[in-house]
């Protein structure tokens, strides 16, 4: 009998794992999960367990300040979910087996002095430097105005990407518009590969604030229509392009917020296609359910339910507010990362 996650692989969904846990990588990548991705609340709280003390301890006796530090063990450990993940990237042919690699976070903080301009050349140089060297390492680049502006450039000197912290339709299009414009300027399209991560619970938290007065039928599906309906343009957009490798949206934020929810309920609507990038937990509710899950992702809730979602929910003030939102728990924890090995600076020396 096949288990739910493989059940879910087989509709066609690629498993992606919302952590760079070593131990967890292994375990994950044993119940089918193809590739994974990073952000600086992984790292700390990996951090946090005390099981790298001695790598965190040579570092600091070879002189390292503290964003050297994080910089370095995040470097370290998205290379050893590389190296988990390698052999999909072969065996795919560069369609799957990738770990995502984000960038610094500090320079979407709202006390950065930089220009847009200059945070998007920045973007630039850590893109291209951290991707230096690495097979199936992807770089995270937020979809905010500098990140946006950054990714054509990136594209353009063959950095994989994943666009992250995408809430709204018009910024899928211009991350993919800008991505494809850099692309085009490749010598060749064939190792062309980017993904593009919609996020989802977040929009129905959102919406219980924000448009209480959906109707019980519409409220928490938010989330899943509108990456069903992004969804749906990427798969039309890209299908007249020739590529070799598929152009794929992330659905992001598949762990449920509201403890009544079921714990498979992103799961479950997103089977079928593209990538899922699950918090392990969510992985362990799917794999404990019993679920058998088949092809949903192309399946929209009633004609009813999508007029009162139109209706009801302004889809600009979603994404600024969420932005908004996301940005700081895109760079506080990094902050919260600089403050611990700090710590750990004065308890290991």
């Amino acid at each position: 009998m096949s288990s739910p996650l493989k059940s879910l692989i087989s509709t066609g969904t690629k498993l992606w794992l919302d952590s760079i846990d070593p131990d967890l990588v292994v375990f994950n990548r044993a119940l089918g999960a193809t590739g994974a991705t990073s952000n600086p609340i992984i790292v700390s709280d990996l951090l946090k367990t005390g099981r790298f003390d001695d790598e965190i301890k040579a570092l600091i006796k070879e002189g390292k300040d503290d964003s050297a530090i994080a910089w370095e063990m995040t470097d370290r450990l998205v290379k050893k979910a590389q190296d988990v993940f390698l052999p999909v990237w072969e065996d795919t042919k560069c369609n799957d087996g990738w770990v995502s690699f984000e960038l610094d976070p500090l320079l979407e903080d709202s006390a950065c002095p930089l220009s847009t301009a200059e945070r998007a050349a920045r973007y630039v140089e850590l893109g291209k430097h951290y991707a230096q060297g690495h097979k199936n390492r992807m770089i995270k680049v937020p979809a905010t105005p500098a990140g946006l502006a950054a990714v054509e450039e990136l594209a353009a000197a063959g950095v994989t990407l994943n666009v992250t912290l995408i809430f709204s339709q018009e910024q899928y299009f211009t991350a993919r518009e800008n991505v494809w414009r850099g692309a085009q300027k490749r010598a060749s399209l064939d190792s062309f590969k980017s993904v593009y991560s919609i996020f989802v619970s977040r929009l129905d938290v959102y919406t219980l604030k924000h448009a209480a007065n959906l109707t019980s039928e519409a409220q928490g599906m938010v989330g899943i229509v509108n990456a069903k309906r992004v969804w749906a343009l990427n798969q039309e957009w890209w299908s007249n392009k020739n590529l070799k490798l598929q152009q794929e949206i992330i659905f992001a934020s598949t762990g449920t917020k509201d403890p009544k929810d079921d714990p498979c309920k992103y799961i479950a609507s997103f089977a079928g296609s593209d990538i899922e990038t699950n918090p392990p937990a969510t992985n362990d509710a799917a794999e404990k359910s019993g679920k058998t899950f088949t092809k949903q992702v192309d399946k929209l809730p009633s004609a009813e339910i999508l007029a009162d979602i139109d209706a009801k929910v302004d889809m600009k003030h979603l994404e600024t507010t969420l932005m908004s939102e996301g940005l700081e728990k895109f760079a506080d924890p990094f902050k919260k990362l600089l403050k611990l090995i700090g710590e750990k600076r004065g308890n290991l020396a």
